[in-house]
């Protein structure tokens, strides 16, 4: 039988260990049973430059999660009908070394990818997608990229270090595990340095939208850019928390202003459906920050979006929402 949630209407959603949505914890790929999902926690925040404790992150989303049900009204759709699900537990990483880190998640994500295994990862702090990206590009080669952020994280370096979670991207396009043309980058703003920390992103041959441009142009039409940019090769998704305003996010190390809805970052996630998204990741939820849990429970609801965009390809088509 495929990996799906507890029964809540016969296990209270307090009871158990905490895994997402109540899913099975499972170490051991080769059990037998079918599996196109895996949540994986990657709790490091070495890589902050302000607010610490990232760390916490992928326990706090999970702690949330238990509220999260099966069906999904909005696409019409039960998705563990369509998928089966784990959670992988958390990668061994190695506080403040951020270089064996990213060795170490390499190798831990390999083996879910080589088996076509669509990791979900919960940071964790940004610099960490530069391993993930690493994992990726190892089976699919240079991949494209769908970048929902207030920062575009392509900095050369940040207090002389080049590792850290200002410039995973930077790196990720230095190393080849980005193919450029496919890159795009949505909700960037707030103060900055100068105009050259947006342009370097462009300068890269990533294409760069503010919260502005969104704003202006309107979600249906960000859609239709983020489909044509990406087309239909390998690409990974990458969520900072701090995309949303922070009315709705604010356990988050780097807040900025004036970001969008959670409304609106649903719209935008839903209307991904059918393209080839290899791996995704959730990252920059700082619990001690958070209140009332309000970021956990926008970050739990962004990662089941993630969950039943994997349903709705297994269906073989989706609703517009």
């Amino acid at each position: 039988m495929p990996y799906q949630p507890k029964d809540s209407f016969e296990s209270p959603r307090f009871c158990g260990v905490r895994t997402f949505m109540r899913l099975p914890y499972v170490e051991h790929l080769d059990a037998g049973e079918p599996i196109d999902f895996a949540v994986v926690g990657v709790p490091f925040d070495t890589g902050q430059s302000y607010r610490s404790g990232a760390r916490f992150g992928p326990a706090h989303i999970r702690d949330f999660s238990v509220l999260l049900r099966p069906y999904h009204p909005q696409q019409d759709i039960n998705v563990f009908d369509y998928v089966s699900g784990i959670d992988y537990g958390d990668l061994p990483v190695v506080p403040g070394y951020i270089e064996e880190t990213y060795r170490r998640m390499v190798e831990g994500l390999t083996p879910l990818l080589d088996r076509s295994i669509v990791p979900i990862v919960l940071g964790g702090d940004h610099s960490i997608t530069l391993g993930e990206l690493r994992a990726v590009a190892k089976r699919y080669g240079p991949a494209g990229l769908i970048h929902f952020d207030s920062h575009s994280d392509t900095w050369d370096s940040y207090f002389g270090q080049k590792y850290n979670h200002g410039t995973p991207f930077r790196r990720a396009a230095e190393e080849g595990l980005l193919a450029p043309e496919r890159v795009i980058q949505v909700g960037m703003r707030g103060p900055l340095y100068g105009p050259k920390d947006l342009d370097d992103a462009r300068q890269l041959g990533f294409a760069v939208y503010t919260t502005d441009d969104l704003l202006a142009m309107g979600i249906p039409e960000m859609i239709r850019l983020i489909r044509e940019r990406v087309g239909s090769g390998p690409t990974f998704l990458s969520f900072d928390i701090d995309f949303l305003d922070p009315v709705y996010a604010p356990g988050t190390g780097t807040p900025e202003v004036a970001g969008v809805t959670v409304a609106q970052a649903q719209q935008l996630v839903r209307g991904l459906a059918g393209l080839n998204i290899v791996a995704y990741d959730l990252v920059e939820v700082l619990p001690a920050y958070d209140s009332g849990q309000i970021t956990a429970a926008a970050a739990a609801n962004v990662v089941y979006e993630f969950i039943a965009l994997l349903a709705l390809q297994k269906r073989g088509g989706h609703r517009d929402g």
